[in-house]
């Protein structure tokens, strides 16, 4: 199986996803600017989606994953299906109660992540809090489904599905806010719908592609179905391994909750920008982070249960050969030319140049540590392949610890830039810490010719990199937005220009496509 073309083609359908997603945020930043109900919005949302990250994306996926492939590797499809059965009746019934608990419970949430917010806007948040709440459960299901699916690589409709989102939330803010507004309620409650549909329709394209494969989940609505599903052992192997695994994803949470609620207290406008430089970081972590995870965690998972260490050994090679040919380039664009990213992507409508700047110095704060953000998609899934998920958990609680010592150091020193340069730093400890215990293993054994590999591509960035820089201070991006289109072109011709040096310097340096495709 060449892993360069199936990365390849998530990576694509990931860029769709994040260029809808991209989309979403331009308007969003159009119409609502960086305001306190912009805030209270990004707040509402991040409450599902971090009970998403944590329970369904990040311990649920990283628990089961592994426990699929192996099922599917030892025992064959039909016990495999079992297992499905098994936990999709258990997950939904969590999910119910869980759903039930966080509408009951929104005002302590909206207070846990926003205790800045104005009461008009701590009001509002609540409001879209209870309304967007049971987006977890579809989003659960959603992570069932695409677990199983890329599992047996079927890598398409996971990664295209995303797209829904952002379309369903577009398609309502602009269709919403008029209405809304005559009506005497905030605008940005339009993108709270959009958020519940987009999980209703990704849920919905994903079921019958469970279908085509025979491995839809049969869940059992009954109190004695749920008895039974509990029994099974793959189950319970599941929810112990889910332990420490809810441990590692739920301190990254937490970071993300503190950070969450120190920009509420930074000003009116401070989560807003932290959020629009996520969006731009989170567009390599899709491309390249979530791509090579899906792809081997399932291929890790196998090997691991075949006893084939030289392989598993030689696909941690090879992702992390892609992390440093593929993310360091973007890390030095996020670093060199954040501020005419942010004015292309945003500045416009109520985004002002000064939105533009908070917003250009949070992305260069994500941008030290986007390297090691990626690096964490490749090396967890090394721990998760052997069903530990103990060690990337312990690693997790001495990161959160460090992350809020960088904050007390870089958040009075540079506001709410220093949130980002924070998790950043931490990232790449993560990283480092988590290939030092593979190494200490044994299990990841470096292939030869790293040191002419990085060469390479360390040459391809200084060059790169020069020629952003060069093209960010002759060019007055900011005062460009009076010709939108101008600023586009000059936006498309410098990227297309920059990939072009890179990847020419690659080729003159010696570097052969094809040698990349297949592990070791």
């Amino acid at each position: 199986m060449n892993l360069l073309r199936a990365a390849s083609t998530i990576s694509l359908l990931t860029l769709t996803s994040r260029i809808t997603g991209l989309v979403r945020e331009q308007m969003v930043a159009g119409l609502f600017g960086a305001t306190g109900f912009t805030d209270a919005f990004l707040v509402a949302f991040r409450i599902p989606n971090l009970l998403r990250r944590l329970f369904a994306e990040g311990a649920f996926s990283q628990a089961f994953v592994p426990l699929l492939a192996a099922s599917r590797t030892t025992q064959g499809d039909e016990a495999t299906h079992e297992l499905i059965d098994a936990v999709a009746t258990v997950l939904l019934w969590a999910l119910a109660a869980t759903s039930v608990l966080g509408i009951v419970a929104a005002p302590l949430l909206v207070w846990l992540l926003g205790a800045g917010l104005s009461a008009q806007t701590f009001d509002a948040s609540v409001v879209m809090t209870r309304f967007m709440f049971p987006y977890i459960g579809f989003m659960s299901l959603v992570a069932l489904s695409a677990g199983i699916l890329n599992t047996w690589r079927r890598f398409v409709v996971p990664a295209a599905s995303p797209v829904l989102l952002n379309l369903s939330m577009i398609a309502c803010g602009w269709a919403l806010v008029g209405p809304l507004e005559r009506a005497g309620l905030p605008g940005i409650y339009g993108m709270a719908v959009g958020v519940m549909l987009g999980g209703v329709l990704q849920l919905a394209v994903q079921w019958p592609a469970l279908a085509r494969i025979g491995m839809r989940p049969r869940m059992r609505w009954t109190w004695r179905g749920l008895r039974q599903s509990q029994a099974h052992p793959g189950v319970k192997r599941m929810l112990i391994n889910m332990v420490p695994a809810l441990l590692g994803v739920g301190v990254s949470q937490l970071s993300l909750m503190i950070n969450t609620q120190i920009s509420t207290h930074l000003g009116d406008g401070a989560t807003s920008w932290l959020n629009y430089a996520d969006r731009l970081m989170e567009f390599p972590i899709g491309l390249l982070g979530v791509a090579l995870s899906a792809v081997l965690t399932p291929q890790l998972s196998a090997a691991q249960a075949g006893g084939d260490a030289e392989r598993y050994s030689r696909l941690l090679d090879w992702g992390l050969r892609m992390v440093l040919l593929l993310a360091l380039p973007c890390a030095v664009a996020l670093l060199v030319f954040a501020e005419p990213l942010t004015a292309v992507l945003y500045h416009r409508g109520k985004f002002t140049a000064a939105d533009v700047m908070h917003t250009a110095q949070s992305v260069m704060g994500w941008g030290v540590g986007l390297l090691g953000l990626i690096a964490v998609k490749v090396l967890a899934p090394g721990f998760y392949a052997r069903q530990d998920t103990g060690t990337p958990a312990k690693i997790a609680v001495g990161v959160l610890v460090l992350t809020q010592c960088f904050n007390l150091v870089f958040v009075p020193w540079v506001g709410v830039a220093g949130l980002a340069l924070s998790i950043g730093l931490g990232a790449l400890v993560n990283a480092s810490w988590l290939l030092w215990g593979l190494r200490k293993l044994g299990s990841y054994r470096p292939e030869p010719g790293w040191a002419m590999f990085s060469l390479r591509v360390a040459l391809g960035c200084a060059a790169m990199g020069l020629l952003q820089w060069q093209l960010a201070g002759r060019l007055d991006w900011i005062g460009l937005g009076a010709q939108e289109f101008q600023r586009a072109l000059a936006m498309a011709v410098s990227l297309g220009a920059s990939a072009i040096v890179y990847f020419a310097v690659l080729l003159a340096a010696g570097m052969r496509p094809k040698a990349l495709g297949r592990p070791g």
